[in-house]
């Protein structure tokens, strides 16, 4: 397969989710998830597209697929794909009627314990602070 240029697709979801759900709510595990799959299959993501709720038709997901910058989609997993846009199987439809693959990731999600949820939790609640997230 030649190589594609790749929109990562992670969602946006509420800090107050993170004891419920951190993989949800921590993107850069997510963006880290969708990077490998590319690197692995020999492509490059050009965009990170943080979204929750959005509808398929929304002019922002399709812009750079208009402009040839992005050719597909990858998404972490399905339940990522399901919070960031809304339906997810509209948005799936709609990229097979453009031609354009959405691929999903499907690794292990990274397992959380109090210190790493701490440290997502850290990273998302003090963005202007200078804290870098390490």
């Amino acid at each position: 397969m030649a190589l594609l240029r790749i929109a990562a697709i992670t969602s946006l979801v509420p800090l107050e989710e993170l004891d419920r759900d951190p993989f949800l709510v921590d993107s850069r595990a997510q963006y880290a998830m969708c990077a490998r799959w590319a690197a692995g299959h020999g492509h490059v993501i050009t965009r990170e597209l943080l979204l929750h709720g959005l509808p398929p038709g929304h002019a922002a997901l399709w812009r750079d697929v208009d402009a040839g910058d992005v050719q597909a989609f990858v998404v972490p997993s399905e339940r990522v794909l399901e919070r960031a846009l809304n339906p997810a199987a509209e948005f799936a439809a709609e990229c097979a009627r453009r031609g354009v693959p959405l691929e999903t990731a499907d690794a292990p999600e990274p397992a959380y314990d109090a210190e790493t949820k701490a440290r997502v939790h850290r990273r998302l609640s003090m963005p202007t602070a200078g804290y870098s997230g390490c």
